[in-house]
């Protein structure tokens, strides 16, 4: 079993940090680790659930950045606009959703530790980029190779070239994304390769120590 820098209370619980750049096929992998019966906490959807209506971001966001609130949600496309180019505005939006995705991700792992769950995933986009690794067991890199990236990127509606672009400039690289990588998982041999590979993980961090 991995080593854990948590203390005592919540050690015998593996933290897996799950990560990758766009169209590298994260949302598919944490699927398959769900599949494996493994919790998994989704940072995107947990942001999805803090902007619709009710949403604890809904009252702050609005507040602070005024027509961005319609029918009691977060637009996301007039916030986007909002922050676009603005990284003031960036600043702002990220101090008020950051320690609610935490908040939510704090009920998620000790709802699990509860329920006595060996090891969970933990799903974050930007995870290198924000440091969160320092509080992880491991990290798996979901990768494949650039051109099969972007043909699955570019297949996304409303998706353009430049835009794939001004997104690849805001992620860390792939190749430095692998490298800090504890494991990597190849979507680009397709999916029941990666299945194979998700299998290999759970194995390898499971393993009596």
């Amino acid at each position: 079993m991995i080593g854990s820098g948590h203390t005592s209370e919540d050690a015998a619980m593996i933290l897996l940090g799950l990560t990758g750049s766009i169209g590298m096929g994260k949302s598919a992998t944490a699927r398959m680790f769900a599949e494996t019966g493994t919790p998994v906490y989704d940072a995107d959807a947990a942001v999805h659930r803090l902007y619709a209506k009710g949403g604890a971001a809904v009252g702050p966001v609005g507040e602070a950045f005024p027509g961005v609130v319609k029918d009691g949600a977060v637009d996301r496309e007039a916030l986007s606009r909002a922050v676009l180019n603005n990284p003031a505005a960036m600043k702002t939006l990220e101090s008020i959703v950051h320690p609610l995705v935490r908040r939510e991700q704090e009920r998620f792992l000790e709802e699990q530790r509860r329920a006595g769950a060996p090891v969970v995933v933990l799903d974050i986009p930007l995870l290198f980029e924000g440091g969160g690794e320092r509080f992880l067991d491991a990290v798996i890199v979901v990768s494949a190779p650039a051109a099969t990236q972007r043909a699955r990127v570019l297949k996304r509606p409303g998706m353009t070239e430049a835009k794939f672009e001004a997104i690849l400039a805001k992620q860390m690289a792939d190749a430095e994304k692998r490298r800090r990588a504890d494991f990597v998982i190849n979507t680009g041999l397709g999916f029941e390769e990666a299945r194979a590979q998700v299998r290999q993980v759970l194995d390898a961090v499971l393993e009596p120590a």
